[in-house]
């Protein structure tokens, strides 16, 4: 199947440019040309049980789409630059072998608990709870086989001018340490104007802690293709939270004016980024939770601009969550190859998760995660491409 391109409008004034938020999106007006259709399903290939994983290709308004079953995985996101020329911008492996060793999350759906709950335990209605510890004596993204290592039931839909998948996981009672079953739904949407869109959803019979993510790691000039120093960023947090030397929040919540993690007025992410600051020390680059000033909203606000002035290319995020963590590809070492055959190094991709805090269940001045029966946890995000 040929995914055909959605027209580029270039110009400020047609991008809608705010300068504050160092570009803005410029969609396909929603013609002819955005290049909409129905999902494609083909064989990517089997586990060692021989279980099936399947890829599926979305395209609409001008932006590509490549997800796996297995872990709800982004495998490719394709945009265009200034001039119409299309790239791949996400992270990724090219067989499925990679992902099942792989360690980095790439583009996968995480759950139960997106980022790091300290020693792997909380205490919830009087009970403690031991998790999978995966990250040194912490639980990270949900433990050891998470839902990124989760073969999804997927079914493909087309909704008036939108395209996208629903994909379904019901994780049982006591997976990976975590009270009651928990029934899981994650949407991905394609839209007449190439945004896509993330709907999360999850009901449990048992008092639990929830905190759904997407890890898709960005390179808006192309995987493979370097660092992302020079990728100008801006995000509306005054305030991030601080780690001991194992990334676990101390609890403060720390102001970013005077620091090098004000990212307010938009800036290089290179920058920064070697300044010997106590926090980057410690992770190596950015790897920390950034409190966004407008807090838990009832939808998605705009609280994320990416640019790469290279190629043009601009990523905006709205999002209803509290959080984004804004991770650097400070761990990439060398050793990983993308799609394109290119090794992957520190800074060649960042990771812009949007979420609750990490360990909120341990620290009561965060904003609660907890999910009860009758209630239904619901967040979205909407991605925003351009130029």
């Amino acid at each position: 199947m040929e995914l055909s391109r959605r027209t580029v409008i270039a110009g400020a004034a047609a991008a809608g440019v705010a300068a504050a938020t160092l570009g803005g999106t410029a969609n396909a007006a929603g013609n002819g040309n955005s290049g909409s259709g129905k999902p494609v399903k083909e064989l990517f290939g089997r586990l060692a049980d021989g279980t099936k994983v399947y890829r599926w290709s979305l395209a609409n308004g001008g932006t590509r789409l490549k997800v796996l079953s297995y872990g709800g995985i982004v495998q490719s996101l394709e945009i265009p630059d200034r001039n119409g020329r299309y790239v791949n911008v996400s992270l990724g492996y090219d067989n499925l072998e990679a992902y099942v060793k792989g360690t980095t999350f790439f583009g996968a759906t995480i759950g139960r608990y997106g980022n790091r709950i300290a020693k792997g335990r909380f205490t919830l209605d009087g009970q403690t709870y031991q998790l999978s510890v995966n990250d040194g004596e912490n639980s990270l993204h949900g433990g050891a086989q998470g839902f990124n290592t989760k073969v999804w039931d997927i079914e493909p839909f087309t909704s008036g001018s939108d395209v996208g998948l629903r994909m379904y996981y019901t994780s049982v009672d006591g997976e990976m340490g975590y009270p009651g079953t928990l029934r899981a739904k994650v949407t991905y949407t394609l839209t007449r104007q190439g945004d896509w869109r993330i709907d999360y959803e999850a009901t449990t019979d048992k008092a639990t802690v929830v905190n759904l993510t997407n890890h898709t790691y960005y390179n808006l000039a192309g995987e493979g293709s370097g660092t992302i120093y020079d990728h100008e960023l801006w995000l509306a947090a005054g305030r991030y939270t601080p780690t001991d030397s194992g990334l676990i929040p101390t609890g403060e919540l720390a102001r970013v004016a005077g620091t090098p993690f004000d990212f307010t007025r938009g800036k290089p992410i290179g920058r920064d980024i070697r300044v010997g600051h106590p926090q980057l020390v410690t992770a190596k680059g950015f790897d920390h939770n950034f409190v966004l000033d407008k807090g838990v909203t009832a939808a998605p606000v705009h609280v994320v601009t990416l640019r790469d002035p290279e190629s043009g290319r601009t990523l905006k995020i709205s999002t209803d969550q509290p959080g984004v963590q804004f991770y650097s590809g400070n761990f990439l070492d060398g050793t990983l190859v993308g799609p394109a055959g290119h090794t992957y190094r520190q800074g060649d991709g960042l990771a812009l998760e949007t979420q609750h805090f990490p360990d909120s269940p341990n620290h009561v001045g965060f904003p609660s995660t907890v999910l009860r029966p009758g209630q239904t946890y619901r967040s979205t995000t909407v991605h925003s491409f351009g130029v």
